[in-house]
Formats: structure tokens, C-alpha cells, sequence
């Protein structure tokens, strides 16, 4: 059965809006299996014709997503023998949900940053609760760089100093600073965030899809392909992670309680202690 058997989403097809509710206690940890079920949902999404409209949402207030799972980084490869010539299984996921069909919409309420930050920066519209969202791409504290397209979609969408400024600056940002920088398209007050994406989804959803395909496919002509940009951050990520003080920095964050919920609600204290 289509959308069937998944654990860490819940899925709802209504009227042609898939409403997909990321529920994966108890952060919503980009974990591999987080990642496989995202990565799922944007295959079966891409050849789904009934579906018009997708609304990422997150059951759990305090977090959309924490972030990808430092552990795993961890064992990635710190070497490679050449550079990379095709994109890798994240990159090629939020690439995928970038050039979906559909209308894309990520209803922010909770923390969202490293790779829920990229994850969110690949949808086509993003939607920040005042005083529960805050987005940030914290990964230059560990030694790292936002490998999961960051690199790459914030300059597009702030320029370059902006862009700078949150990847090097570590800090987070709440949601009427982000709509200010354009990280999101607006800053919603809470008690209204879920009635007006729904509404948005449901107008976008009413129109002929082949109209709110072939517009996707004209402004995505407008930039060019962000293709090339992965491949160099690719690149430069890994060649970070063989660094002796990341090596550190990681098994430090991990060490200090990183990825538990105590500790992941005040991200920026930890981060500045290491």
C-alpha cells in the first residue's frame, strides 16, 4: 500500500495534500532510519499523480528536527581517493524533494537545524511559528560544515554575508529573524501557523497540477543547477571530518549529552562550552 508501514512519519492524502508528520521521539533525530523514511517519501511522492501538495509538519512542538545524527558522521569516510562526480544519498534525497512535482510546504514549529535546517531549505516554501520555531546550521562549532546542501541553498536565498553569517556564527535564529533574513518565507503566529498552511495547501492543491508543475519547472530555470555546488561541499565536508579537533569536537558534543532533549533545548550553551 502506498505511504504504508511507515514508523517514523505519519502520512494523511487529503484531497490531494500528502500531510506528512515527522514523529520520531524523542527529537526527531536525523537517524538512518528518519533519513530512509524521508528518502522513501520523496520516491514515492515523485510518481504519485493524485498528490498535489506536500505539508511537512512535526508532532512534536519542541522539535521539528534536531539535526542529522552527529554518531553517525562519525563513521563516515574522513578520505577519499578522488573527488566526487555524482551526488550521495542525502544529497540526492533533498535534491529530490526539491524538483518534486508537487508544491512543497515545511510547517515549522520547533527546532530545525544541520540537516532539518537543509532538509526544510530544499521544500519550496517554508512556514516559521512565532515563538516556537528556530532554525540554524550549528555545524562549524564541531569542526564540520553543512554538508546536506546548506551550503548551497542558503546563499540562493539571503545572499552571500547572510548565508555567512548563519553558517559561521553558529546561532540560532527564531522565526521573525529568519522571515527578516529569508531563511523562511513568513513568520506565522503560532495559534494561526497550522490553519494557514492548511488553507495555502488546500488553494495550491485546487489548481490544474500540470500549471503547478510546469511553474516549478520555469523559476527552477531561473538559478542554475545547484548540482555542482554539492559536489564542492561534498568534497569539503569530507575533507573536515579527517581533522584531529572534529575528530574531538564530535565525541565531545556526544560526551556532554548532544542529541539527548535536555541538552539539545539550549544547543547554543553547548556548543559554546566546547
Amino acid at each position: 500500500m502506498p505511504y504504508g508501514d511507515y514508523r517514523a512519519i505519519r502520512i494523511e492524502i487529503d484531497a490531494g495534500v500528502a500531510f506528512a508528520t515527522l514523529d520520531h521521539p524523542p527529537i526527531n533525530l536525523l537517524d538512518l532510519e528518519l533519513m530512509g523514511e524521508l528518502d522513501r517519501l520523496s520516491r514515492e511522492l515523485a510518481t504519485d499523480e493524485t498528490v498535489r501538495v506536500l505539508v511537512l509538519s512535526s508532532a512534536n512542538p519542541e522539535f521539528f528536527i534536531a539535526h542529522a545524527d552527529v554518531a553517525l558522521i562519525e563513521q563516515l569516510p574522513t578520505e577519499r581517493a578522488t573527488k566526487p562526480t555524482g551526488l550521495g544519498f542525502f544529497h540526492a534525497m533533498v535534491e529530490r524533494f526539491r524538483t518534486l512535482p508537487q508544491a512543497t510546504i515545511a510547517k515549522i514549529e520547533g527546532r530545525t537545524r544541520g540537516g532539518g535546517s537543509e532538509l526544510v531549505l530544499s521544500l519550496d516554501l517554508r512556514f516559521a511559528a512565532k515563538g516556537r520555531a528556530i532554525l540554524a546550521q550549528p555545524e562549524v562549532a564541531l569542526g564540520i560544515l553543512p554538508g546536506g546542501s546548506g551550503t548551497q541553498r542558503l546563499p540562493r536565498l539571503m545572499g552571500r554575508g547572510r548565508a555567512l553569517e548563519v553558517i559561521l556564527g553558529c546561532e540560532d535564529f527564531d522565526a521573525e529573524l529568519a522571515e527578516r533574513y529569508g531563511y523562511v518565507n513568513r513568520a506565522v503566529p503560532a495559534e494561526e501557523i497550522g490553519d494557514f498552511v492548511e488553507k495555502l495547501a488546500r488553494r495550491i492543491a485546487s489548481f490544474p497540477p500540470h500549471a503547478v508543475r510546469l511553474a516549478k519547472e520555469a523559476v527552477a530555470a531561473a538559478e542554475p543547477s545547484p548540482v555542482p555546488g554539492l559536489l564542492v561541499e561534498d568534497d569539503c565536508f569530507t575533507r573536515s571530518l579527517g581533522v584531529p579537533e572534529t575528530r574531538r569536537l564530535m565525541r565531545a558534543f556526544l560526551e556532554a549529552g548532544g542529541q539527548t532533549r535536555d541538552v539539545e533545548l539550549d544547543l547554543e550553551r553547548l556548543l559554546a562550552r566546547l
